[in-house]
């Protein structure tokens, strides 16, 4: 059985590729959905710092097999979006605003 926040908590193992912060702080996962009889099946909502992401393939890679590492998912489902665009004025934690040197 997989939770919301269990899978949120093995994402921010993830690193985005070029910035090498956790993609949960950056705020790059838009939904988490668990689903399934016994919560097994489990759909990523996600984005790139940029549409052009030149690592995007490999940054889905690895969601996908961070996902399916917790014990119990038997399916896992990444969905790339762009909308709203990534804006880490507003999405990304305190923590990672200040280490990307944005302050207001």
């Amino acid at each position: 059985m997989a939770s919301q926040d269990e899978v949120r908590e093995a994402l921010r193992e993830v690193q985005d590729p070029e910035l090498m912060m956790s993609m949960v702080d950056l705020g790059l996962i838009y939904r988490i959905d668990v689903a399934g009889e016994h919560d097994e099946d489990v759909a990523v909502t996600m984005t790139f710092t940029s549409p052009m992401c030149p690592v995007g393939p490999q940054f889905k890679k690895s969601v996908e097999d961070k996902v399916m590492s917790i014990e119990g998912v038997k399916s896992v489902k990444v969905e790339i979006t762009f909308v709203p665009p990534w804006d880490p004025r507003i999405m990304a934690s305190e923590d990672a605003k200040f280490d990307l040197g944005i302050w207001f």
